[in-house]
């Protein structure tokens, strides 16, 4: 006497399908973030020879304001870019896969802060790179489980503090090569967006 096999639950298949679904899209955001820099990069360095580099922030000068929106984009080499990349994908990655509505907002605003902070005290020289989007990306890392006190997001933070909490040093004037001024206001535009994102779950 034989039995039938048994189907597998719909349910962990579902979930499984969501799962496989949301790293997929997440695969795509970021590649296509990241496949957006190389672009602009190679077109700076092929086309223009760095002269877009030139729409930088420039602290405190009217024309440096439109660097508040080209900044990210741009970068100072190759170098410059592949370090970003990284932090782009293992940091933005963590995000985006946490909450894509909150990847969005953690960007946008850690963007913003960064770039008007930057303007406002930084140092005069041209100030670009992703790296004030990537330091959003670990202030909402570390602090969301401070503010939603969930054990899931307290879970992500001390991983993230595990992983990357020796970036916090760069959030220091350490080295004057490196603009520091957009780390911290990316850090400060990450922890916002963790705080008011955490309020907004709570209601």
């Amino acid at each position: 006497m034989t039995r039938p096999a048994r189907r597998a639950s719909p349910a962990p298949i579902r979930r499984a399908q969501s799962l496989t679904r949301e790293v997929a899209a997440s695969v795509r955001v970021l590649g296509g973030g990241v496949t957006l820099l190389w672009a602009v990069l190679a077109v700076d360095t092929l086309v223009f020879a760095g002269g877009l580099r030139g729409f930088g922030i420039v602290p405190r000068t009217i024309d440096g304001l439109r660097g508040i929106m080209f900044a990210p984009f741009l970068h100072a080499g190759t170098t410059h870019l592949v370090l970003n990349t990284i932090g782009l994908i293992t940091l933005g990655g963590l995000v985006l896969l946490r909450d894509r509505r909150h990847f969005a907002v953690v960007t946008l605003l850690g963007a913003l802060v960064s770039g008007l902070g930057t303007w406002a005290i930084g140092r005069p020289a041209v100030h670009l790179g992703a790296s004030g989007v990537i330091f959003a990306y670990l202030g909402y890392l570390l602090l969301v489980g401070v503010f939603e006190r969930r054990f899931g997001a307290v879970l992500l933070s001390a991983l993230a503090a595990w992983g990357f909490g020796g970036m916090v040093w760069q959030l220091l004037p350490r080295d004057g090569r490196v603009s520091w001024e957009a780390h911290a206001f990316g850090f400060l535009g990450g922890a916002l967006a963790a705080r008011r994102l955490a309020r907004r779950g709570r209601r």
